[in-house]
């Protein structure tokens, strides 16, 4: 096997270590997010461990966080919270970096 071989297998190890650490960054990021939505919306026991599924699976239906943030602040304003965008931006990006500690 040739250098340059060695050094692509190298690339797409790498790789697909890094989008399978990224997923779980981001699936314990939505989990965290899940479950301080859950705590809002008074959920508890398996009303509140079925939310955070349905927040987690959320973001399988498109690239990037705006399938998650759309289902949040869709139920948050069926709860009764209005203007809550930046909240809910503020406890993303706070629950990414948390996520990120956790994972690596």
């Amino acid at each position: 096997m040739s250098s340059f071989d060695n050094r692509k297998k190298g690339f797409e190890s790498k790789f697909a270590h890094d989008e399978e650490t990224l997923f779980k960054i981001n699936a314990k990021r939505n989990k965290l997010l899940g479950e301080w939505i859950a705590d809002r919306l008074k959920k508890i026991d398996k009303d509140k461990e079925d939310y955070i599924l349905e927040v987690i699976k959320s973001d399988m239906a498109e690239p990037g966080d705006k399938d998650v943030f759309r289902k949040v602040k869709n139920d948050l304003s069926q709860g009764g919270f209005n203007n809550i965008d930046e909240e809910i931006r503020n406890k993303m990006d706070e629950f990414m970096e948390v996520a990120k500690k956790a994972v690596s």
